[in-house]
């Protein structure tokens, strides 16, 4: 038996026509395949301002420059990530506080965001870890009393939704990741999606060293005048067209992975040894991952994969890294979360087969 894997790359064979059309088009950087992929997601998110971008990095780091996150400012965020959501908060300047997040559902916690703030405090970054969605509403009104922007990483959260809304539509900036292995992939590339149609315009122009490519010029762009810095941070057209592709299937792909998350949440109840993850009403997981908590957890691992059956804690808490250092603090949440947390497979490419396979084998275990 091949071993059922915790990832699966999504490339559906229909992309190969569109791809080599565009290949061999002569304009393969950002181009009409940009905006139109750009035209196709405000649609899916219901929100006109979508900015496409080479990384779900370059967005974080793009947000935090429009929030006005510089040297010397400190940003409220999570250590239970991957370490992409806050390399970019050092490449900025500033300084993490990290909150303390849920004992049980990993996601920051509210009342420890509010403790961590200071008059320095400019942005607040949220996580929805494995899909699942943060308490929005509550960091967003502790963010309005303190006047300071909020930031959702949905790098896990692609189709996820918040009281009856997709992900991407309820704080000041929202960033999605098309990596290899998410939901849907443009091979890479990342998603900006801002509240604010002015924040929407300076992005476009920062993600392309600041130059105004809209605008007609004389000469290319040779005349225009770069009012403020920018970088390379754009999507181009073969990504592009990738993506597009991929649109025609995100839908069923996310209902896979939601409908094999709903059959182990409910058939892994009141298992020794196992506890599952909460679920609020008013959030829907696009399950990218499915997190549980496992008594002697590398026991379980080792068992699982003598049953073919792959399993990762996936992501490490970032505060034990050395350049985080001088933001280390007690976070107890972390500590009780990361001692058990580990995620079993979920997605689009587990068979009801498997997913009983699994199932079975946790029971045993």
């Amino acid at each position: 038996m091949e071993t059922i894997p915790l990832f699966k790359v999504h490339m559906p064979e229909s992309v190969a026509d569109p791809l080599l059309e565009t290949l061999f088009s002569g304009f393969i950087g950002q181009g009409p395949k940009v905006e139109e992929y750009e035209g196709v997601l405000s649609k899916y998110f219901n929100n006109n301002n979508v900015v496409t971008l080479n990384s779900g990095t370059a967005a974080l780091q793009l947000s935090l420059r429009l929030a006005g996150v510089g040297h010397g400012d400190e940003v409220i965020s999570t250590p239970m990530t991957c370490t992409a959501t806050n390399m970019p908060i050092l490449a900025a300047g500033a300084k993490i506080v990290w909150a303390d997040i849920d004992k049980d559902t990993g996601l920051i916690c509210p009342h420890s965001i509010e403790s961590k703030i200071t008059n320095k405090t400019k942005a607040i970054n949220m996580v929805h870890f494995g899909g699942i969605p943060c308490d929005i509403d509550s960091i967003n009104q502790i963010a309005a009393s303190y006047n300071i922007k909020t930031i959702e990483d949905g790098a896990h959260a692609f189709g996820s939704e918040y009281k009856g809304k997709k992900i991407g539509n309820h704080s000041d900036f929202v960033i999605f990741s098309l990596q290899a292995i998410k939901h849907i992939t443009t091979i890479d590339g990342g998603l900006l999606l801002c509240k604010s149609d002015e924040d929407a315009k300076r992005a476009k122009l920062l993600r392309w060293y600041g130059i105004d490519r809209d605008t007609p010029r004389k000469d290319f762009r040779c005349e225009e005048n770069i009012v403020e810095y920018g970088y390379k941070f754009h999507m181009n057209d073969i990504c592009a067209v990738i993506g597009i592709e991929q649109m025609d299937y995100v839908d069923n792909l996310v209902k896979r992975h939601i409908s094999n998350a709903d059959f182990y949440d409910k058939n892994l109840n009141d298992i020794d040894k196992v506890r599952l993850i909460p679920r609020s009403s008013e959030a829907l997981s696009a399950s990218w991952l499915y997190t549980l908590h496992v008594e002697e957890r590398d026991q379980f691992m080792k068992y699982m994969s003598e049953n073919n059956v792959a399993t990762s804690k996936v992501h490490e808490r970032n505060d034990k890294h050395d350049c985080f250092a001088d933001s280390a603090c007690d976070l107890p949440g972390v500590d009780s979360f990361c001692s058990t947390q580990i995620s079993i497979p979920v997605g689009w490419w587990v068979t009801d087969e498997q997913r009983q396979y699994i199932v079975d084998l946790i029971k045993r275990y």
